[in-house]
C-alpha cells in the first residue's frame, strides 16, 4: 500500500580517511621547520604576471636610454626600415654586417601597429615597442619565478619574485632595445626549463632548453650561449634524476649524448631564417652571429677601440643596480658548501649514492651560470653595462638562494640555542631577516630609479618639448597650425582634444643638430617627421654615424629597403673620424647642448652655446647632473629634500633656437601663406 512505511538497516559507515598531506616542498631545497604548516603566500603565475606588468610598463614609459648603441644600432635601423630615413653605423653595413636585421625586424610589428593607429605621430611607435618588450620581460620573469617556486623551493621562489619586481637593474634592462635584453628573456626561459633535473625519461626538457638557449644566442647575442655551459655539463655527464647502475653507465652516456646532439641540430635550424633575412638585407651571404664573434674575439681591432674598464667595473655596476642583492648572489656557492656541512637535510631527505646525483650537485650547477658570466665578462677589457643583462634574472636567483640558505643557518642556530624546534617554528626572527633583505633592496632600487630619472632624463624631455611646444608655436605664428578637432567624450560632457597635426612643419625644412651631446640623441622616433637631424663637430674624434641612403622609390621585392645593401665608403671599423658626417653649425636651426654654469668648460669646437645669446636663445632647459662635481651618494641615490639635492652640482640641458635662421623661415612661410 502507498501508506506502508519500511525501514532499511545498514551498518555504520567507515569514516573517510583524511586526505594524505602532500609534501609541500618537493624541490631541491627542503624546509626543516613549519613543514606541516600552510605554505607561505606566493602569487600565482597570473597574479605575478599582472604585478610585473604594472612595473615593467612603467619602466617602458619612464626609463632612460642609457646606451647610444641602443639608438644607433637598433632604433635607427628600425626607423629607417619603417620610415625610410635614419642614422647608419658601420656595424649595419654590408662590409661588416655584425648586426642582424633579423633581430631588428622582429620588432617591426608593434611599431607598424602604432603607426597605423597614430598616422602622423611617431612617438607612440617608440612606446608601443617598449611596452611590447616589457610584456615579454614580465612573462619570462613570471615563468622563471613559478618554476623556481615549484622545482626548487616555495620560499626561494617567493624571494625571486620580489627581487625581480623591485630591481633597478631589471627596470633598466626590461624594455631596452638590445640583443642582450633579448638574450635575457630567453636565458630566463631556458634556465626555468632546465631547473627540472635531467633524466632519460624527459627528452622534452633537453629539447626545450637547448632551443631556448640557442634562440637567445642566434637571434639575440651569441655570447649569451656561455650561460648554457652548466646545462650542457648536466645533460652530458650528470645523472640528474636518473638512477644509473655501474653496468649501464656507458649505455646511459651514449643515449644522453645522442639526445643532446639531436636537440642541438634542431636548435641550429634557427640559423636558417636568420641567415636568409640578413643575406637578403645585406645583399650577400651574411652570418651576423659569426661576424660579431669574429670581430670581438679574433679581430686585430676589436671592441677595445671603444673604451676599456678596470676588472671591477661590473662589480661596481651591479652594486648600483642590485645593491644588497649582489653580495648575496656572490656568496651563493660558498653558502651552498656551508649548508652541505651544517644543514645537509635542507638539500634533500635521501642519501645520494654512486648511482645518482646529489641535490648539492644539482643546485650547484644552477648557481654556476651567474659566476661564469661574471667571470668571462670581467676578463674582457671592453666592458659595458648592457653586457651583463643576460644574467640579471640569474643574479636574483642566486641571491634568493643565499638568503634562503642563510635563513636555514639561523634556524639551526636558534634550535641549537633553545633546544626547541617548536619555538623556532613560532618566532618571527627568520621572517624578519628575509623581509628586511627584500625591503631594503627594493627601497634602494626605487631610490636609484628615481635618481636616474631625475638626474639624466632631460635628453628625452627635450624631444617632448620640441614636439609639443616649439613646433606648434612655429605653426601658430605662421597661421599653418591646422584646426584642432574637438569631440565630446562618450556619455559625458567632457571635451577632449585630438593630437596636433604637425605635417606642415616639413615646409620649414628645419635642422636639429647635436654636437658633444651626440651620444644622448634618443632616436628619430622621438623627433617629429620633417625635422632633419645632423651632427656638428666637437672634441670627439671617433666615427659618428652617417645617414642611410634615402630614396622615395621603394623596391617591389619582398625587401622594401634595398638601400641596406649599399656599401658606404665613409665607414670604417677602426673608429676613425669621418668629417663628411658633420654639418656647419651655421646650418642648424636648433641645437641640443649641455652647459655647466657652475663649472664651465669650453673650447673652440665646444663653445658655451647657451651664453651666445646673439645667435642662440633657449627654448627649454632642464636640470642635468654634473657627475664630476657631485657627491657619490648624491648622484647614486635620490632622497627627497633640498639637503640631499645640494650634494650635487647641476647643469642645463637645453634645446636652443638659432634666432636669425628660424625668424627668417617664419617670415618666409608667412609671406608664402
Amino acid at each position: 500500500m502507498a501508506t506502508t512505511q519500511t525501514l532499511r538497516f545498514r551498518g555504520p559507515e567507515k569514516p573517510k580517511a583524511a586526505p594524505k598531506r602532500s609534501t609541500r616542498h618537493d624541490g631541491i631545497l627542503q624546509d626543516q621547520i613549519r613543514r606541516s604548516d600552510r605554505a607561505p603566500w606566493s602569487p600565482s603565475f597570473s597574479l605575478a604576471l599582472r604585478v610585473l606588468l604594472l612595473v615593467r610598463f612603467a619602466a617602458a614609459m619612464y626609463s632612460n636610454i642609457d646606451d647610444c648603441d641602443e639608438v644607433y644600432n637598433f632604433w635607427e635601423p628600425l626607423h629607417f626600415f619603417d620610415k625610410g630615413y635614419g642614422f647608419q653605423t658601420w656595424e649595419v653595413t654590408p662590409q661588416y654586417g655584425i648586426r642582424s636585421w633579423a633581430y631588428i625586424l622582429l620588432h617591426l610589428i608593434p611599431v607598424r601597429i602604432a603607426s597605423f593607429v597614430f598616422k602622423n605621430d611617431k612617438r607612440p611607435a617608440f612606446f608601443a615597442l617598449r611596452i611590447s618588450m616589457s610584456l615579454a620581460s614580465a612573462a619570462t620573469e613570471a615563468y622563471l619565478y613559478r618554476q623556481v617556486f615549484d622545482r626548487v623551493n616555495n620560499r626561494v621562489g617567493r624571494y625571486v619574485f620580489f627581487m625581480l619586481l623591485g630591481s633597478a637593474g631589471l627596470w633598466n634592462a626590461s624594455s631596452a632595445f638590445l640583443p642582450s635584453t633579448f638574450a635575457m628573456y630567453f636565458t630566463s626561459l631556458a634556465f626555468a626549463a632546465s631547473i627540472i633535473p635531467a633524466s632519460s625519461s624527459n627528452a622534452m626538457r633537453t629539447l626545450k632548453t637547448t632551443v631556448l638557449f640557442a634562440a637567445g644566442a642566434i637571434l639575440g647575442w651569441p655570447f649569451a650561449l656561455a650561460l648554457s655551459i652548466p646545462f650542457v655539463i648536466e645533460e652530458l655527464f650528470v645523472f640528474g634524476g636518473d638512477v644509473v647502475p655501474a653496468a649501464e653507465r656507458n649505455k646511459w652516456l651514449i643515449n644522453r649524448w645522442k639526445r643532446f646532439l639531436g636537440a642541438a641540430v634542431v636548435a641550429a635550424t634557427l640559423f636558417i631564417p636568420v641567415i636568409c633575412i640578413d643575406s637578403i638585407a645585406y645583399g650577400k651571404l651574411t652570418i651576423a652571429p659569426l661576424n660579431i664573434i669574429t670581430y670581438n674575439i679574433f679581430s686585430d681591432r676589436g671592441p677595445n677601440l671603444y673604451g676599456t674598464e678596470p676588472w671591477n667595473f661590473y662589480l661596481k655596476n651591479l652594486l648600483l643596480n642590485f645593491n644588497v642583492l649582489l653580495p648575496f648572489a656572490l656568496i651563493s656557492l660558498p653558502s651552498l658548501v656551508i649548508t652541505y656541512f651544517v644543514d645537509r637535510k635542507r638539500l634533500g631527505f635521501f642519501t645520494p649514492t654512486a648511482e645518482q646525483s646529489s641535490p648539492f650537485t644539482l643546485l650547484g650547477l644552477r648557481l654556476l651560470p651567474f659566476y661564469i658570466w661574471l667571470g668571462v665578462l670581467s676578463l674582457q677589457e671592453h666592458k659595458e653595462e648592457r653586457f651583463m643583462f643576460p644574467a640579471y634574472t640569474l643574479l636574483c636567483f642566486n641571491a634568493a638562494t643565499s638568503v634562503y640558505l642563510i635563513r636555514g643557518w639561523l634556524e639551526m642556530a636558534f634550535i641549537k640555542a633553545t633546544n626547541s624546534p617548536y619555538q623556532a617554528s613560532r618566532t618571527s626572527i627568520f621572517r624578519n631577516f628575509t623581509m628586511s633583505v627584500v625591503v631594503v633592496s627594493t627601497l634602494l632600487s626605487l631610490s636609484r630609479i628615481r635618481a636616474n630619472w631625475h638626474n639624466y632624463h632631460a635628453p628625452m624631455t627635450m624631444m617632448h618639448s620640441l614636439e609639443y611646444s616649439e613646433l606648434p608655436r612655429l605653426l601658430n605664428v605662421t597661421n599653418l597650425l591646422p584646426p584642432v578637432a574637438r569631440h565630446s567624450g562618450r556619455n559625458t560632457g567632457e571635451t577632449r582634444e585630438q593630437m596636433i597635426d604637425l605635417t606642415p612643419i616639413k615646409d620649414f625644412d628645419l635642422t636639429l643638430c647635436y654636437g658633444k651631446e651626440w651620444y644622448r640623441f634618443p632616436g628619430h622616433y622621438l623627433v617629429p617627421a620633417g625635422i632633419r637631424v645632423e651632427f656638428i663637430q666637437s672634441e670627439f674624434k671617433g666615427l659618428l654615424p652617417g645617414h642611410f641612403i634615402e630614396s622615395a622609390n621603394q623596391s617591389s621585392s619582398l625587401w622594401a629597403r634595398p638601400q641596406t645593401r649599399y656599401q658606404p665608403k665613409t665607414m670604417n671599423d677602426q673608429n676613425k673620424e669621418e668629417p663628411s658626417h658633420y654639418v656647419p653649425v651655421e646650418s642648424c636651426d636648433y641645437l641640443v647642448d649641455l652647459d655647466f654654469p657652475e663649472h664651465p668648460v669650453e673650447s673652440a669646437l665646444e663653445p658655451r652655446y647657451t651664453t651666445m645669446t646673439d645667435t642662440w636663445e633657449k627654448v627649454d632647459c632642464r636640470p642635468f647632473l654634473d657627475a664630476r662635481h657631485s657627491s657619490v651618494w648624491g648622484r647614486t641615490l635620490w632622497v627627497p629634500g633640498e639637503t640631499w639635492s645640494n650634494l650635487n652640482s647641476w647643469g642645463e640641458y637645453c634645446l636652443l633656437r638659432n634666432k636669425n635662421r628660424v625668424e627668417q623661415k617664419i617670415k618666409a612661410m608667412t609671406k608664402k601663406d
